[in-house]
């Protein structure tokens, strides 16, 4: 490593150098992510932690010269180069056991993440029209997504192959808006901008029943954790209550005055709260269906509304940019959750109620710590992201025993048991520089720095 009597007058440079377990080494040299093929592809283990112990000595030198020097994290609050998806992200699902995300997007395409650390996972076959609905079932198993073409398409899960797809109408004007499984995940009801509700039989996709009670397109399902009511949220400004599994009518709420965007019930089924484009959440007590209480604290359109799985904090997404927490059965304004840019569109628990996602139609997710609502990370996928976005690769075995290639933003924790195959190092490097490498700056560098953290480098 080159030193400089001012070190912040020269562009910053990184050398890698391998020293082999047997004592012998290789002359220092500034290895591009582009050319990093020489050392790693098949190296084997006496390589790779000669050169990572080298890299890891290396880095731990120049932080400690460079001490008083304030560097901020590539994974910043505002998510400027991190994104999730290349268009609107529509839709969030957790899994039941908290350690998957789906989330799906009007560029097309269904993404799987990982929790509680945020990596992508895969990214399914692209679709024919914009996904605005998924729902993964209660086993983890089963993944269907709704999408502007009126289609419910069912994927299994972790491996997102394509199973089924079940269409409702081919007439090219109705939409998929929102899905719902059962808690026994033997039905799925599917809200169309048709007017409908349809109710679907699983694992086979026969067609029970249509729901047809409404005036105008539905934008939200949800279905009581007992599995005995279905709650329908309309343009028409009404909430439907159906009893399940005949689809017939309980009750309808009426008070809002716009559409009724989003419905989710409480674990217990004594509460449904409603969200609303009037810029209210609503909370409604049942069976009787009797209105409790009215949340104005939104200066927007509510677009999503989500109870916690303890029914004590109630999430709810809006146009206005923010995510707010309210305290249930009260009411109460909990935090305001401040950092989209853009209009939010999904929020969604895990089940043990200590993190929130939510995504917005800018193609960003965040992940939120609970009940203090602090920002953990934003999650990205390098190929939609913008060209200046940095991340890392991991390697690891899930719980089904593949192999599975995890995507990080750089500065994001490594996943426990995962292995680093590059650490995206930013920096640039200066003449006099090997011959074999154009003469540049910028870039990142591959450290092969198995702690898989990006640090900007000096000399």
């Amino acid at each position: 490593m080159m030193k400089s009597k001012n070190p912040l007058a020269n562009p910053p440079r990184y050398e890698l150098q391998s020293v082999y377990a047997d004592g012998t080494e290789t002359p220092p040299r500034i290895v591009p992510v582009g050319e990093i093929a020489w050392d790693t592809t098949g190296m084997n283990r006496r390589g790779f932690l000669g050169a990572g112990m080298t890299a890891v000595a290396a880095l731990a030198l120049l932080q400690k010269s460079h001490a008083n020097t304030t560097v901020k994290s590539s994974v910043s609050d505002d998510c400027t180069n991190v994104k999730a998806h290349l268009e609107s992200v529509n839709t969030l699902a957790v899994s039941a056991n908290g350690k998957m995300l789906a989330s799906g997007s009007s560029d097309k395409t269904v993404k799987l993440w990982s929790l509680p650390d945020g990596a992508l996972i895969k990214t399914f076959d692209k679709q024919e029209d914009n996904i605005n609905s998924v729902a993964i079932n209660p086993d983890g198993t089963l993944l269907v997504s709704g999408s502007s073409g009126d289609k419910n398409k069912l994927w299994s899960l972790p491996d997102g192959k394509s199973l089924k797809t079940l269409e409702k109408r081919k007439d090219g004007f109705s939409r998929i808006t929102s899905l719902a499984f059962s808690p026994d995940g033997t039905l799925l009801a599917s809200g169309s901008s048709d007017k409908t509700v349809k109710l679907w039989s699983l694992p086979d996709g026969a067609l029970l029943d249509t729901l047809e009670e409404h005036k105008s397109g539905i934008a939200s399902v949800a279905i009581s954790t007992d599995g005995t009511v279905l709650a329908s949220g309309s343009d028409d400004q009404t909430v439907k209550l159906w009893f399940l599994p005949d689809g017939v009518l309980l009750k309808s709420l009426e008070g809002h005055k716009s559409r009724v965007a989003s419905v989710a019930f409480s674990p217990d089924g004594t509460l449904l709260a409603s969200g609303s484009d009037d810029k209210t959440v609503k909370l409604w007590s049942l069976p009787n269906g009797h209105l409790i209480k009215t949340l104005e604290e939104h200066k927007s359109a509510i677009a999503s509304v989500a109870i916690s799985t303890d029914g004590t904090v109630l999430a709810s997404g809006s146009s206005d940019t923010t995510v707010k927490l309210w305290f249930l059965p009260d009411g109460v304004l909990l935090k305001s959750l401040e950092g989209h840019k853009d209009r939010i569109t999904s929020v969604a628990f895990s089940p043990d109620g200590t993190l929130l996602a939510s995504c917005d139609t800018g193609g960003y997710i965040r992940l939120w710590s609970l009940p203090e609502g602090k920002h953990l990370t934003c999650l990205m996928d390098l190929e939609a992201s913008p060209p200046s976005a940095k991340g890392i690769t991991v390697k690891a075995t899930n719980e089904y025993g593949q192999t599975v290639t995890y995507t990080l933003p750089c500065g994001s924790p490594i996943p426990a048991g995962a292995i680093c195959t590059c650490n995206c190092v930013p920096g640039s490097y200066s003449p006099p520089a090997p011959k074999a490498i154009p003469q540049s700056s910028g870039g990142s560098y591959c450290s092969c720095n198995k702690v898989c953290t990006c640090v900007p480098v000096y000399y």
